[in-house]
């Protein structure tokens, strides 16, 4: 009864999606960033310029001076809130004030800004011209960061809590700090978790969580220096974890055996890079992995054991990366009226290592991590965005733990408020670890189904989507659209305990997706139902989704 209800209730709401009128935003916009100052068109700006003063304009959560927002409760609000503090800001800018003026930096810095969990939005242009000098404004608009971290979701048939606190934005400075309670299927986590992600000008980034587990630890500690834009000259870091835990393994949903995973794992790298030449930058790096897998049986279980064979990879590595410069902005494609960041150019990296007994190494064997991305269109209209990756080790004279994967998205923006979306994922792997099954179902895109309903080596996806984007603005705090989907997908392969194959399984279904405007900018939920049209006849005939994302 309760699922009708829910049903009836949310084909309603996304029938009035629908056949809503499709219409553009509206010039009034609360949520625009920027001042009323007048962009400097680019014929204006001359050959020689250099960049004159950097205006800041960091906006509070509310926007006070629009009536709609002007009351008690959003200026208590803004008032409690501690804004992002000015250094923070110019510490991420790639201009400063008397360089050479660059249109490419200035779209950049807007660029690296938007990345920041605590910034609604950001907005990077120059305003006036006076002489060779160029001013700029930098406008950004923070969201509320300090809140209580709590969330009930439900995906592929199965619920998980979490209770706590975060802030994203300690004291204006960026920094994240997180303690939470989480359970979940597989274990119940009490946690701690500290970021910086902007320690000193360099911006080297810290990243430290400890997790007490039901069926063990897991410690992280990272530092690191990325390649954080394209002209960027050198990188650094270090990561050391230390993880314990339980891993099932599961048959039609159902959790069918177990295993003990002890892992330790340690590695450093550096980078070198002659920044960008001609639209493109070319990056080398060298490092040094430790990564130690010890399996056995878990006590006292009343499942099926299975232990996978113990993993000692030694090694060092060199890599390679070429990135192009090739960018698309836009909205309402995987976000709810905010501006979205599309990578559009050529993207290749690969990595070669090789263990060797005489590290400490269990065995000898060469180590390959290759990626590729390349997008074609423009998002404009439509624009198809490829990635491939591969992965794998040579030893023994045999191929092991070998993943080619495929992903392929599609968007035609049709109309402002209305996207189709098509996306195809696709999985063959070969003489996989057992700690690396492939799997399928309501917690992996197959929507209509219970959680990893179908294991493999391999696996294809592929999901159709329209997408309704609105003007519906609850208080000012959330935008709300809805999606009609369907799913089919399947896996093939050796499944380590048996599990036979069910073939294609198809689903279809539809929902509702609400994004805070004001809290959470990373953070989209969504609420479905997805009608399972195959599989077997124990399973429910409908499944509620109820999870947080981080997009449509």
């Amino acid at each position: 009864m309760i699922r009708k209800f829910f049903a009836v209730e949310a084909g309603v709401l996304l029938l009035a999606l629908a056949v809503s009128p499709v219409t553009a935003w509206s010039d009034e916009d609360p949520d625009r960033v920027g001042s009323d100052r007048q962009t400097v068109s680019a014929d204006k700006i001359p050959a020689d310029a250099v960049v004159g003063q950097l205006i800041l304009d960091r906006q509070n959560v509310f926007d006070l001076s629009n009536p709609d927002e002007n009351n008690w409760f959003y200026a208590l609000a803004n008032r409690w809130h501690i804004v992002t503090r000015e250094s923070l800001i110019r510490r991420q800018l790639l201009v400063t004030e008397g360089d050479r003026y660059s249109q490419r930096l200035v779209d950049e810095s807007e660029r690296i800004l938007r990345q920041n969990v605590f910034l609604f939005d950001a907005n990077v242009r120059p305003v006036a011209v006076n002489g060779n000098r160029v001013d700029v404004e930098v406008a950004t608009r923070d969201v509320w960061t300090l809140v209580p971290d709590v969330s009930v979701s439900r995906s592929g048939g199965e619920n998980r809590t979490k209770f706590g606190v975060e802030d994203t934005n300690l004291l204006g400075r960026g920094q994240l700090i997180r303690i939470a309670r989480t359970d979940d299927v597989d274990r119940t986590s009490n946690s701690i978790e500290y970021v910086d992600n902007n320690i000193t000008r360099q911006r080297w980034s810290l990243a430290a969580r400890l997790a007490d587990n039901s069926d063990g630890r897991s410690n992280l500690l990272r530092i690191s220096r990325p390649f954080i834009a394209l002209d960027t000259r050198w990188a650094a870091g270090l990561t050391a974890l230390d993880d314990v835990r339980e891993t099932p393994l599961y048959r039609l949903g159902d959790e069918a055996a177990e295993f003990q995973h002890k892992r330790r794992y340690a590695s450093v790298f550096g980078g070198w890079s002659r920044g960008l030449r001609h639209t493109r930058a070319r990056r080398f790096t060298a490092g040094f992995v430790y990564d130690d897998n010890r399996f056995a049986a878990v006590p006292n279980t009343v499942l099926e054991t299975v232990v996978p064979e113990d993993r000692k990879l030694v090694y060092p590595f060199v890599g390679f990366e070429i990135v192009e410069d090739r960018f698309e902005t836009g909205n309402n494609r995987d976000q709810i009226g905010k501006t979205e960041d599309f990578y559009l150019g050529t993207r290749f990296s690969a990595t070669l290592g090789w263990a060797d007994s005489s590290l400490g190494s269990d065995r000898d064997a060469a180590i390959v991590t290759m990626d590729f991305s390349k997008g074609f269109g423009s998002l404009s209209s439509r624009a198809l965005i490829l990635n491939l990756s591969g992965s794998g080790r040579r030893e023994s004279g045999r191929t092991a733990n070998a993943v080619a994967e495929l992903s392929a998205r599609y968007y035609w923006r049709w109309a402002d408020k209305r996207t189709f979306f098509m996306t195809l994922e696709a999985t063959a792997g070969h003489n996989l670890d057992l700690d690396n099954p492939v799997q399928l179902g309501g917690n992996t895109g197959l929507r209509g189904y219970p959680l990893r309903y179908q294991s493999g080596d391999s696996k294809l996806l592929f999901t159709v989507e329209q997408r309704f984007f609105t003007d519906w603005y609850p208080f000012r705090l959330v935008r709300v659209g809805g999606a009609v989907f369907a799913d089919v997908g399947r896996t093939w392969g050796r499944n380590p305990i048996g599990e036979r194959e069910l073939g294609w399984l198809r689903n279809a279904g539809f929902g509702l997706r609400f994004a805070p405007t004001r809290a959470s900018a990373n953070k989209m939920v969504h609420l479905d139902l997805a009608f399972p049209l195959d599989g077997e006849a124990d399973i429910d005939s409908v499944q509620i989704l109820l999870e947080s994302k981080r997009s449509f």
